[in-house]
C-alpha cells in the first residue's frame, strides 16, 4: 500500500495545486519512485489511498493499474487509511510505504521480506540510522535491542517501509489513527521490530528536501 492521501503542508506553496506524491524530484513524480521499488517485488496488487486532489492522483496511477482506495467523506491518516484499505489489500501482511521519501541502495521492499518472521513479528518496520538520513530534521524515532526489538526514542528513523499484519486494526475504535496506534499494541506484546537499512534515505517531506534528494540520486547508487 502507497500512502498519498495527505495534504503535503510541509511543503507549503508546492501543494497548493498538485498533491504532494505528484511533486516532481529528477523530473519524476514522487510516488513513481515507490512504485519502481514496489513494482520490483512483483506484488499482487499496488494500493494507494486518495484524499486530496484525488482526481490528479487518479489520473496519473489508474493507468499504470494502482488499485484506488478512496477516503470521504474525511481523512484517515495512516492507520485508519490502512484499516480501509484491507478490502482492496486482501488477508495476511501488508507492505507499506510512504511516497514522500527517496531510498539510495537495495531495495528496502526486498529487505524487509528476506529478513520477514510472521512468528514472532506483528510489523517489521525499515529504519535508517541518523547519520544515513539525510534531510531529517528532529530526532530518531527508536531504539533497537540485540534482537531488533524496538523501542520509542532514540537515533533509528523511520523510513516509511515495513511489513505489518493488520488483523489488530479492527480492535482500534477510531475512525482517523495514526499507524502509531497499531505500532504501540505491538510493542506492548514485544512484536514490533526494526530493520537497520544499509544504504541512504532523503526526507522529501518538505521543499528543501527536493534539492537533498536531486543530490542524493546524483552522488549514490539508487
Amino acid at each position: 500500500m502507497l500512502f498519498a492521501a495527505g495534504f503535503g503542508t510541509r511543503m507549503k506553496t508546492l501543494t497548493r495545486d498538485r498533491p504532494k506524491p505528484l511533486i516532481k524530484v529528477a523530473g519524476r513524480p514522487l510516488i513513481d519512485y515507490a512504485l519502481d521499488l514496489a513494482r520490483e517485488i512483483s506484488p499482487d496488487r499496488i494500493v494507494a489511498n486518495l484524499f486530496y486532489k484525488p482526481e490528479q492522483l487518479e489520473a496519473h496511477l489508474g493507468p499504470q493499474g494502482v488499485i484506488l482506495s478512496h477516503e470521504a467523506p474525511g481523512i484517515l491518516d495512516t492507520g485508519g487509511g490502512l484499516r480501509h484499505a484491507v478490502p482492496l489489500l486482501g488477508d495476511g501482511p501488508v507492505f507499506t510505504m510512504n511516497t514522500d521519501v527517496i531510498w539510495s541502495g537495495p531495495n528496502p521492499l526486498e529487505l524487509a521480506r528476506d529478513a520477514w518472521d510472521p512468528d514472532n513479528m506483528d510489523a517489521l518496520l525499515v529504519c535508517v540510522p541518523m547519520p544515513r538520513a539525510m534531510g531529517r530534521k528532529g530526532a530518531g524515532d527508536f531504539t533497537a535491542d540485540t534482537a531488533g526489538r524496538i523501542s520509542r526514542g532514540g537515533d533509528l528513523v523511520y523510513g516509511g517501509v515495513q511489513i505489518v499484519k493488520t488483523d489488530e486494526l479492527h480492535k482500534i475504535k477510531e475512525t482517523s489513527f495514526s499507524l502509531n496506534e497499531l505500532w504501540n499494541q505491538m510493542h506492548d506484546e514485544n512484536r514490533l521490530f526494526a530493520l537497520q537499512y544499509p544504504g541512504y534515505w532523503c526526507d522529501v517531506g518538505y521543499p528543501e528536501g527536493i534539492e537533498v534528494a536531486e543530490n542524493l540520486l546524483k552522488t549514490k547508487n539508487v
